[in-house]
């Protein structure tokens, strides 16, 4: 089946009306903006905080993604793969309160541990009741983003990474608290983002009822839990890098990474926006084949030539946010080459998703976590930080490779 690219304003605006491409390109344009404020809120805070700061407010910060992480139980998955098929406030009500609990849960037990788990990290005892908060709000409004997307109206999903760049005005004031300023602007920000959401998702008439429906949970159970693993296995390694960046080369070095990482998730949201579009059509009952392959075709529309872009102008923009962090432009252009294998795993993702072919999921996303994580280590102790962009590098190429030994077993091609 040929997927023909549009040829004028006019075929343009007709595939916009699609919903495949019309949340693809919300989704995207939230990922540039998001990135376009993390650029500034990481160019200002290292001019104005130490490089010691940004790395420990990095690793804070990466933390609390790891708590949201395990917490989510797969239910933000469920509440794309059922909004269709059952009462919305039901299950968006059960969303919100169930990985809400299990994250502040989770985040006692890591100040409680932080000592044996990140001594590096003791901070958070002194910002117990701060990052308690920003954890819950950040809870919430992960899974109200995920609850516009499955409504096709990620255009409130826009709506919230625009508030989200709230957190550069905070930096200012915050200052003089060094590493808790940079965590406090970053949290502010989902704090006011969390009042906005509720209102947008009023607009949509939608309203949470705050209780555990025990069907959608018995009916959703088995698919939750496939997703929650390979959330966890896929997600685990963006939390836990720096972590461990900081635990083998040191804050500097964690700055470094975070940096670059951030710029260069700009070409990683490309394959985002496009496969979560899949997964809410493909969850519509929407035509799969064709939604594949005009995925497919507009996600490398894309992305190769951004990636051209960033390999070849870089250097000057590391060199905006500070002249230390200029040494990272080795690990970009690999981090950036990645991105092409990246895209074709997380479009496997969501067709797996789809099919509820959760072993497929399972395999594919117990691959590529063990073997960054695992690779990761090893070639940092190695070869420095570039390193760990030889990991990202190496572990999706393989399991690209893997996914199409997988496609081929099942007849998919």
């Amino acid at each position: 089946m040929a997927v023909a690219l549009p040829k004028n304003f006019s075929e343009v605006r007709q595939q916009f009306q699609e919903p495949l491409i019309r949340n693809s390109f919300f989704i995207m344009a939230s990922s540039f903006v998001a990135a376009g404020f993390g650029f500034f809120f990481w160019m200002i805070a290292a001019r104005l905080y130490s490089q010691a700061d940004v790395g420990i407010a990095t690793a804070l910060m990466s933390s609390m993604g790891l708590l949201i992480l395990i917490s989510r139980l797969g239910l933000d998955q469920s509440v794309i793969r059922f909004f269709p098929t059952r009462d919305k406030n039901k299950v968006l009500g059960t969303a919100l309160l169930v990985p809400t609990a299990a994250a502040l849960g989770a985040g006692l037990a890591f100040i409680a541990a932080v000592d044996v788990v990140s001594p590096e990290l003791t901070i958070v005892r002194t910002i117990a009741p701060l990052y308690l908060a920003i954890l819950g709000a950040y809870s919430i409004t992960w899974v109200l983003e995920g609850a516009f997307n499955a409504l096709r109206k990620s255009e409130h999903y826009f709506t919230l990474n625009l508030i989200y760049g709230s957190r550069i005005l905070f930096l200012f004031p915050l200052v003089f608290l060094g590493a808790t300023g940079i965590f406090s602007a970053f949290g502010l920000s989902f704090i006011i983002g969390l009042a906005f959401a509720l209102v947008l998702l009023s607009r949509c008439s939608i309203r949470p009822e705050l209780g555990v429906d025990r069907a959608f949970l018995r009916e959703a159970w088995q698919f939750s839990a496939g997703a929650y693993v390979a959330g966890i296995l896929m997600s685990a390694p963006n939390m836990v890098i720096p972590i461990m960046v900081l635990h083998v080369l040191g804050a500097e070095s964690t700055a470094n990474y975070y940096i670059t990482y951030a710029i260069v998730s700009i070409l990683f949201m490309i394959p985002y926006a496009f496969t979560t579009s899949l997964f809410v059509e493909g969850s519509h009952g929407g035509e799969m084949k064709k939604s594949v392959l005009r995925t497919l075709a507009s996600m490398f529309a894309l992305l190769i030539p951004a990636i051209i872009g960033l390999s070849l102008f870089g250097e000057p923009i590391l060199n905006l946010i500070g002249k230390d962090y200029v040494e990272g432009m080795a690990l970009l252009r690999v981090l950036a080459a990645s991105a092409l294998f990246v895209s074709l795993c997380q479009t496997f993702i969501s067709i797996a998703k789809v099919r509820n072919d959760i072993r497929s999921l399972m395999i594919v996303s117990g691959f590529i976590s063990v073997a960054l994580l695992g690779l990761g280590y090893t070639m940092m102790n190695r070869f420095g930080l570039i390193g760990m962009g030889y990991a990202w590098f190496g572990t999706y190429a393989a399991g690209t490779v893997l996914i199409g030994v997988i496609l081929k077993k099942k007849g998919w091609i």
